[in-house]
């Protein structure tokens, strides 16, 4: 009977990882629709490994997939010597598939010639495609992992400051390369509809999330979390109605970006956990809203 419901599990493990691994290729390909077929052909670089790789890719015989590769070859070269293989694989999948996707389609004409459409229509369908290539577990690679090596060694600095500075270097670059800051002007409504854009498909229209965490491995969670994502926790003591045993429960608020890497955090430390995720629609206190102000 045991055996049975360990193939069971095992099958069931097996069936999710190839589904998350079709999702992936799909929305690999719907990634490279947006760049090859909206953003690249109208010189918009909307930051990010993307955004360099189409720069890079005016001023040498190289294709913009192709550069992406390269980038991302240092990159995920850092990523393996700081965060180890598992953590890569998903992510290397996922590069190479996209990449070689908008190698692909760049032989086609753009969709549009209308920049503004053009910017909102690519950021829609890169900001959906990278919110389910997210679910399924794996990353495009570049800017994540930059972001996430430098909290490492620069603990003070925050995640969305690191992602606006670096996206802004890159639209200011486009914009003096191409010499038309209405170039520049384009590339930075596709970073703003595809931070929206995103948002929306990962967590809702809620304004943050509030998770509890019960796990017997609660210690190298919480350590993770206050590490990786800087938010704080707050420990409850309880007890399983059942067993009689106590139980460290963590409760967690956050904003909606750092829900699905808390999340994963979990996952990886205790895939037993349980958790309970709900929507947070008001925070008071420090890091958030100032109770006061916001009820003069």
């Amino acid at each position: 009977m045991v055996q049975a419901v360990q193939e069971k599990l095992r099958r069931k493990k097996a069936f999710r990882v190839i589904w998350n691994y079709v999702i992936i290729t799909v929305f690999s390909l719907t990634y490279a629709v947006g760049i090859s077929l909206f953003l690249d052909p109208n010189n918009l670089a909307p930051g990010g490994v993307s955004g360099i790789s189409i720069m890079l890719s005016r001023i040498t015989p190289l294709p913009t997939g192709t550069w992406i590769i390269l980038i991302n070859i240092p990159i995920l070269a850092l990523g393996l010597w700081k965060f180890g293989a598992k953590f890569l694989i998903s992510t290397v999948y996922c590069t190479i598939v996209s990449s070689t996707f908008t190698n692909m389609l760049s032989g086609f004409p753009a969709l549009t010639t209308d920049k503004l459409l053009a910017a909102v229509a690519g950021a829609t369908v890169i900001a959906v495609s990278m919110g389910m290539i997210f679910k399924a577990g794996a990353t495009t690679g570049g800017v994540d992992i930059v972001v996430k090596v430098l909290r490492l060694r620069y603990r003070h600095l925050k995640t969305g400051n690191l992602y606006l500075i670096m996206d802004a270097m890159v639209v200011t670059l486009s914009g003096i390369m191409f010499r038309d800051l209405e170039i520049a002007l384009y590339a930075a409504v596709a970073i703003f509809v595809s931070s929206v854009v995103m948002d929306t498909v990962l967590y809702g229209r809620d304004g943050a999330k509030m998770i509890y965490i019960i796990s017997d491995r609660s210690e190298a969670i919480m350590a993770r979390i206050l590490g990786d994502l800087d938010i704080g926790i707050t420990t409850l003591q309880g007890e399983g109605a059942y067993s009689g045993k106590e139980k460290k429960v963590l409760l967690c608020v956050m904003r909606k970006p750092l829900a699905p890497k808390a999340q994963q955090i979990v996952k990886e430390e205790d895939p037993d956990a349980f958790m309970i995720v709900s929507d947070a629609t008001e925070i008071f206190g420090e890091g958030y809203k100032s109770y006061f102000s916001e009820r003069l």
